[in-house]
């Protein structure tokens, strides 16, 4: 919401995003089949820490604290929490990275098929204006080449220019997470 401010906990240095759980499942995707230390985390979760890191730049150091009650937090499950968290966010970070290759691609592919289609315009546009004819029809004809051609262009400006940096903003933030600081503690 804008102009409201989410009020985050600090120690030291780091903010901190806390999560408070009854069982370590809550974590992660009950549909997944994974292994425990390759499973999903769970959508809601995965949303909660990737918004809550969003919130801080990429230089600010936060730390991912993960409420447990006593016994759980103490488990051999709960200690390799910080593995399977890393291991997540490590992975939707490599999935976009690829996402971001295969945007540039298109772009690419785009932007020559747009150049071509742009200077066929501009060629056709030119014969027109060679042969002489005069009025409104031929006119619009001639503009209606060059406005078709410059169109053709919008779409790899718009992904050049503006399109491909949430992706990259998103895998940074996945980045980040994937080395994030990560404690387990006991709920008192």
């Amino acid at each position: 919401m804008k102009g409201q401010e989410t009020i985050y906990n600090r120690e030291g240095e780091s903010y901190l995003i806390e999560v408070n759980l009854s069982t370590i499942a809550q974590l992660f995707n009950s549909l997944d089949p994974a292994p425990f230390r390759e499973k999903d985390l769970d959508p809601a979760a995965e949303e909660y820490i990737v918004s809550a890191a969003g919130d801080f730049s990429l230089q600010t150091p936060i730390k991912l604290v993960i409420h447990l009650p006593g016994e759980i937090a103490a488990s051999e499950q709960a200690k390799s929490l910080p593995e399977a968290v890393h291991n997540y966010f490590d992975y939707r970070r490599m999935v976009m990275a690829h996402h971001l290759r295969q945007t540039m691609q298109i772009g690419h592919r785009a932007l020559l098929i747009g150049l071509g289609f742009l200077i066929t315009c501009i060629l056709a546009q030119q014969v027109i204006t060679s042969l002489g004819r005069e009025g409104l029809f031929w006119s619009i004809i001639e503009e209606g080449f060059l406005i078709s051609g410059w169109v053709a262009m919008w779409y790899p400006i718009n992904l050049f220019l503006y399109e491909w940096w949430p992706t990259r903003k998103r895998q940074q933030l996945y980045g980040k997470l994937a080395q994030i600081a990560t404690e387990i503690r006991a709920l008192t």
